[in-house]
C-alpha cells in the first residue's frame, strides 16, 4: 500500500501540472481543450518509443543487424512490419477525405491496394530469394552496373521524401482542428511535425530494423484501436443530433441512411462528380501494382528480412489484409462525420481536417486522455512506416553510393554512423516537403508516378534475360523527361501555348462540379479576357484528340484523371523493350547467377543456404527443368500447386473484403 506521504508527492505533482497548464493556457501557449491526461498519453507513448530504440541499439552489431535485423524475424514480426509500412497517418485521413467528397467510394484513395495483395503471395519469394541488403543491390546485380545501383538510391531517397511528406502532412491536418492553429505562438505544423520527426528519428537511428519491427508490433495494435476509437461514440452523436429518446447508438447506423443520399452509401462513384468510378480504380490498382513491388522498403517488410519463405509470405499478406479490414471502420467513422458535420464549410473547403474534427468534437468533451491516445495512435501510424523507410534509404545511400563510389574499405562502424547520419537527412527532407507543399492528394499522386520511372527495369529484368543495361538508362532518361521535365520545359520555351485556344478547353461542366482544365495540371485563369493555362502542359492529353470518337470536353473529371495514367503505364514497358532489342545483350554468366540465385529455395540455416547457393552457380541450370517457356530468354516459372492455392485464396479473401463493405452499407437500412 502506497504511503500517506507518497500519495501528498503525487497530488502536489498532479497539481503542478495542472497549474503550470493553466498558466500556458492563459497565455494562449497551448489550446484549453487538451487535458492533461491527453499530454500524459502522449509524453508516455513518446518516451516508450525512444527506449525501444537505445534498447535495440545495443543489438547491432553489423550492417545485416541494422537494415535487415539479421533475416531473423518470423510470422508474427513480419505481419506486423508489413501492416506498419503499409498504414501510415495519412490512410485514415486520406479515407475520410475521400469519404466526405464521394460517400463509400472514397474509400477507394485507400482500399485500391486491396487487388494487388494476391501478388504479394507471389513476390515475398523473390524478396528473400534475392538475398541483398538492399533493392539496389538487385539493380546493380541485374545490369551489372553501379552506377544503376546510386541512381536507385537517388530515387529511393526522393521518393520516401515526398511518401513521408504526405505522412507527415496528414498529422498536421489532423492536429488543427485539435490543438488549434496555432501551438506555443507558432503555426500547430510547424511545431508538432519536427517533434515527431526527432522522435521517430531517434529511435529508427539508434536501433535500426530491430527497433523499427518492435515499434511496429505496439504501433500495430495502435492503428487497429484508431480504426474503431471514433465509431461508438461517432453513432451516439448521430443518434443525440438526430435521433428520438428511444434509439441506441446502433441506431446511428439507420438515421444515417436517413440523413444522407443514398449515393453515399455506394461503393462504386457512378456520378460524374465522382472521383472512383470503376475504370479509375481498376488503371489505379494496375499502376501501383506495377509500381509497389520495386519499392525500396519491399526488400525489408516484403520478406527479406523474414527467416523463411513462408514467413515471409504470411507476414506480408497477413499485414496487409489486416490493413483492409482497419479500411472498414475508417470508412465507418468518414460516414459518421459526414452525417455530423457534412455542412460544416470549413470540412467542405478542406477535407482532410475531417478526422481531426471529429476526434475533437467526439472525444474532447469526455475528458478522459482519449484525444491523447488518438492522437498517438495516428503518430504509431506514421512512426511505424517512416522509420522503415528512413531506414531503407540509409542502406540504400551507404550501399550503393558511398562503399562502392566514395570509400570501397569502409568498415561496419563507418558505415553503421552514415546510416544513422542518412537516415535523418532523409526524415529532414521529408518535414520539409511536408510543411512547404501541403495538399495530400497531389502529394499521394505523385507517389504513384514516381515509382515507373524504374517499373520498366524491375519487371522486364526479372523475367526477361534479353533486357541491357544500355536500355535501363534510356527508360529512365525518357521517364523523366516525359514525366517530369517536359511538361515544365515546353511552355517554359513556348509560352503562346499557356493561352493557344485549342489548348485552353475544360472537361465537361456539371452542377456538381467539372470545368476542369485538359492540358494544364494547375488549371484555367482569366486574365483581362484572355483564359491563360496554369502549372505544366500535360502534352500526352493530345494523342487522345488522335482516337476517333473521343472528345475530351465531353469526359468527366475522374475520367480526365484516369487518362493521365495510361501513358506513364505502358511508355516506359515498350521503350525497355524496344531499346534492349536494339542493344548488346548483358553478360550471359553475371545473369546465370542472378537468375539461379531467384529460383534457389531459401533454408533458414545461413550456413546450410550458402551452401545450397554455391551448388546453383556450380550449376547454372539445376532449375531449368521448371522454366514455363524452355529454352527461351523469358524467365517465368512454373508455380507450384501452394502458389496457385495461396494465390487463389488470397484472391477470394478480397472479395470477401468486399462483401463485407457491401454488408457494412446495408446496416440500418
Amino acid at each position: 500500500m502506497e504511503t500517506l506521504k507518497e500519495r501528498l508527492n503525487q497530488k502536489r505533482l498532479r497539481n503542478a501540472f495542472f497549474v503550470a497548464k493553466e498558466v500556458l493556457s492563459e497565455t494562449n501557449l497551448i489550446p484549453t481543450f487538451m487535458e492533461a491526461i491527453d499530454y500524459l498519453v502522449l509524453f508516455v507513448y513518446f518516451a516508450g518509443m525512444a527506449a525501444i530504440g537505445i534498447w535495440a541499439m545495443k543489438q547491432v552489431k553489423v550492417q545485416e543487424d541494422y537494415f535487415m535485423g539479421g533475416r531473423r524475424f518470423g510470422k508474427l514480426f513480419q505481419t506486423f512490419a508489413a501492416f506498419g509500412a503499409g498504414t501510415g497517418s495519412a490512410d485514415p485521413v486520406n479515407t475520410a477525405r475521400g469519404t466526405f467528397a464521394n460517400g463509400m467510394s472514397g474509400m477507394w484513395g485507400v482500399m485500391y491496394w486491396l487487388f494487388v495483395t494476391p501478388m504479394y503471395w507471389i513476390s515475398a519469394v523473390w524478396y528473400r530469394r534475392m538475398r541483398c541488403l538492399t533493392l539496389g543491390d538487385w539493380f546493380v546485380e541485374r545490369y551489372q552496373s553501379k552506377r544503376m545501383g546510386v541512381a536507385y538510391a537517388i530515387f529511393g531517397c526522393f521518393y520516401y521524401m515526398v511518401y513521408g511528406a504526405m505522412l507527415f502532412t496528414a498529422i498536421g491536418k489532423v492536429s488543427v482542428p485539435l490543438v488549434g492553429p496555432e501551438l506555443f505562438g507558432v503555426q500547430t505544423e510547424y511545431v508538432l511535425v519536427p517533434v515527431v520527426a526527432i522522435v521517430v528519428t531517434l529511435y529508427g537511428v539508434l536501433g535500426g530494423i530491430a527497433a523499427a519491427y518492435w515499434t511496429d508490433l505496439i504501433q500495430g495494435v495502435c492503428i487497429i484501436l484508431l480504426s474503431v476509437l471514433l465509431i461508438p461514440f461517432g453513432l451516439n452523436a448521430v443518434v443525440e443530433k438526430f435521433g428520438s429518446p428511444s434509439d441506441s447508438w446502433t441506431d446511428g447506423f439507420r438515421i444515417m441512411h436517413e440523413q444522407l443520399p443514398a449515393s453515399n452509401f455506394t461503393i462504386l462513384g457512378g456520378d460524374a462528380a465522382s472521383e472512383f468510378p470503376l475504370y479509375a480504380i481498376v488503371v489505379i490498382v494496375i499502376m501501383n501494382m506495377i509500381g509497389i513491388a520495386l519499392t525500396p522498403h519491399f526488400i525489408v517488410t516484403g520478406g527479406g528480412t523474414a527467416k523463411s519463405e513462408q514467413d515471409a509470405r504470411i507476414g506480408l499478406v497477413t499485414g496487409n489484409f489486416i490493413k483492409r479490414f482497419c479500411t472498414i471502420g475508417w470508412v465507418i467513422t468518414a460516414l459518421i462525420v459526414l452525417t455530423l458535420f457534412g455542412d460544416d464549410m470549413a470540412l467542405m473547403k478542406d477535407a482532410d481536417m475531417a478526422w481531426g474534427t471529429a476526434t475533437k468534437e467526439l472525444l474532447g468533451p469526455l475528458g478522459i486522455g482519449l484525444v491523447g491516445l488518438m492522437l498517438a495512435c495516428l503518430l504509431a501510424a506514421l512512426m511505424s512506416s517512416v522509420d522503415c523507410y528512413m531506414l531503407v534509404c540509409s542502406a540504400l545511400v551507404v550501399r550503393n553510393f558511398y562503399v562502392p563510389f566514395i570509400n570501397p574499405q569502409a568498415g561496419e562502424k563507418e558505415c553503421l554512423l552514415l546510416g544513422r547520419a542518412t537516415g535523418g537527412i532523409v526524415v529532414l527532407g521529408a518535414v520539409v516537403i511536408s510543411v512547404t507543399m501541403l495538399d495530400m492528394f497531389k502529394q499521394l499522386e505523385l507517389t504513384w508516378v514516381v515509382p515507373m520511372t524504374f517499373a520498366a527495369l524491375f519487371w522486364v529484368g526479372m523475367f526477361w534475360r534479353r533486357a541491357t543495361t544500355k536500355a535501363g538508362w534510356i527508360t529512365i532518361v525518357f521517364c523523366i523527361l516525359t514525366f517530369f521535365v517536359l511538361p515544365r520545359l515546353i511552355p517554359a520555351v513556348a509560352p503562346n501555348l499557356r493561352t493557344a485556344p485549342e489548348l485552353v478547353q475544360s472537361n465537361l461542366k456539371t452542377e456538381t462540379g467539372g470545368g476542369k482544365s485538359i492540358y494544364w495540371s494547375g488549371g484555367l485563369q482569366e486574365n483581362e479576357g484572355t483564359l491563360t493555362g496554369v502549372g505544366s502542359f500535360r502534352f500526352d492529353m493530345l494523342a487522345y484528340e488522335k482516337i476517333p470518337g473521343v472528345d475530351l470536353t465531353a469526359v468527366s473529371n475522374a475520367a480526365l484523371k484516369t487518362l493521365e495514367f495510361p501513358f506513364k503505364i505502358i511508355a516506359p514497358f515498350l521503350v525497355m523493350i524496344l531499346a534492349s532489342l536494339l542493344t548488346k545483350p548483358n553478360d550471359k554468366k553475371a545473369l546465370d547467377r542472378l537468375y539461379v540465385k531467384l529460383k534457389t529455395p531459401v533454408d533458414p540455416v545461413p550456413e546450410i543456404d550458402q551452401a545450397e547457393i554455391e551448388k546453383s552457380y556450380a550449376q547454372p541450370d539445376r532449375f531449368d527443368k521448371n522454366k514455363l517457356f524452355p529454352n527461351s530468354n523469358l524467365e517465368f516459372q512454373r508455380p507450384t500447386k501452394y502458389d496457385v492455392v495461396g494465390f487463389l485464396t488470397c484472391f477470394a479473401l478480397c472479395f470477401a473484403i468486399i462483401g463485407i463493405v457491401l454488408l457494412v452499407a446495408r446496416i440500418g437500412t
